[in-house]
């Protein structure tokens, strides 16, 4: 692998796309994990007793944790999109590069978030896939 002009080495395939599907893995993991919980909190909302035979407070208690288990597996799908969409850019040649303005993305930032698609400048700069 050649150093870029400013001397640094870039990013390493082979380790990104350890870093990437690993992630994918753990995330796929979570995700079951999530979904198995949403359908217990979904199944807990929906008994027989329902809303008008329970107090109050408890079937407030059900709802929330159905909108919680609602809200992970919405999140986990997110950040399983986010290293899906790392993993096509590696297998394109387009990983390590800002999808922003072009340049190359420290390798220091994609060892520890290896999917993200901008650089620090960009960072919070929405890009649209």
């Amino acid at each position: 692998m050649r150093p870029a002009p400013d001397g640094r080495t870039p990013v390493d395939p082979d380790r990104a796309r350890q870093l990437l599907t690993g992630e994918l893995s753990a995330l796929d993991d979570r995700l079951r994990a999530a979904e198995d919980n949403r359908a217990e909190a979904s199944a807990d909302t929906l008994g027989q007793e329902g809303a008008l035979g329970q107090h109050p407070g408890d079937y407030g208690t059900e709802v929330n944790t159905t909108m919680e288990a609602d809200l992970s597996v919405t999140t986990l799908s997110e950040q399983r999109r986010r290293v899906q969409d790392a993993i096509d850019r590696l297998d394109e040649g387009g990983y390590g590069r800002c999808a922003v303005c072009g340049r190359e993305i420290d390798d220091e930032r994609l060892e520890a978030r290896p999917e993200v698609p901008t650089c620090r400048e960009h960072a919070d700069t929405p890009v649209v896939t």
